[in-house]
């Protein structure tokens, strides 16, 4: 492909860079730490964005996230396929490619339509995919997203490949959350911390439905994006109280990721290695970071 979806015509606006300044965390991420959610966007020059989406991102390639990763000590990590590219995983499949010839560990969030062929996704499997992502709010028609019973039809497809079903949604619109995901037939992960909208505390339903449901053992958590769901700038104080709330809840289904490039964010940009050393307010007990960091990710991603 050549031409972007920009220049196919789209209104789509243009995000910010991320921080180009290279530093490390205050208290070192330790061997073995995962970065659970990381997008690889571009070059724009090679790879059509899709027209529909909501926003246009920078080139965010192999090599700036491999020395990012390294300057904040991450051994391992995971590419969720972003939104701009819809279906089309070859980005993130060449992206998996390179880091691992690059000596990264890394796995893979894919996103798929009813087409797909189990040849094609045993082939994504063995190219380290152990999930498929669910899109339902970050949409420029949100009324498209795909109902529940069809993604519990996908769902029953990859259970026995032993993967997971990610979830951006805002699980405030979910009032019976537990109820309502609690009998699907993978595990689920829930990006952004439930990506509550503003005003919502972790008294929530849904958040609460979320919480019971991680405890439970059949969600996941991703502690990732607080100036997603956070009114303020840096420290992210809201995001603070519902990543404390998770981690008491259900510190067994806890994950951590940077969200690099941190499309779409309105504040004033936040450096990876401030991002890293919320982690550690959040979670001041050295062990439970290191189950946040290295265990939790390796049971989910199969590391």
């Amino acid at each position: 492909m050549s031409k972007s979806g920009q220049e196919h015509g789209s209104a789509a606006p243009y995000c910010a860079p991320p921080d180009p300044e290279l530093r490390a965390p205050a208290v070192p991420m330790g061997p073995l730490s995962c970065d659970c959610h990381a997008h690889i966007c571009g070059p724009v020059a090679a790879y059509a964005y899709a027209d529909e989406r909501i926003y246009t991102p920078p080139d965010a390639l192999p090599p700036a996230y491999l020395e990012l990763r390294q300057t904040l000590g991450v051994a391992r990590a995971v590419l969720v396929q972003p939104s701009v590219y819809g279906t089309d995983n070859t980005v993130m499949l060449e992206a998996l490619r390179e880091m691992a010839a690059a000596g990264l560990q890394c796995r893979g969030v894919a996103v798929v339509d009813a087409t797909v062929t189990e040849a094609e996704l045993e082939a994504m499997h063995e190219a380290g995919v152990r999930g498929l992502r669910f899109n339902l709010v970050d949409l420029a028609d949100p009324g498209k997203g795909p109902p529940l019973e069809a993604i519990r039809a996908s769902c029953e497809r990859i259970a026995p490949r032993g993967w997971h079903a990610e979830f951006l949604i805002h699980v405030d619109d979910y009032p019976d959350f537990d109820a309502r995901f609690g009998d699907f037939p993978t595990d689920i992960v829930i990006g952004h911390m439930g990506y509550l909208r503003p005003g919502q505390d972790a008294t929530s339903d849904g958040f609460a439905g979320m919480l019971r449901l991680a405890a439970s053992g059949r969600c996941w958590v991703k502690l990732t994006a607080p100036y997603r769901i956070s009114a303020g700038d840096l420290p992210y104080a809201e995001a603070g109280a519902f990543a404390r709330a998770v981690v008491a809840a259900a510190p067994g289904r806890v994950v951590w990721g940077t969200d690099w490039p941190h499309v779409m964010v309105s504040k004033p940009m936040p450096n990876d290695a401030d991002l890293c050393d919320l982690l550690f307010q959040w979670v001041p007990n050295p062990a439970a970071r290191r189950r946040i960091l290295v265990d939790n990710p390796a049971a989910l991603y199969d590391f």
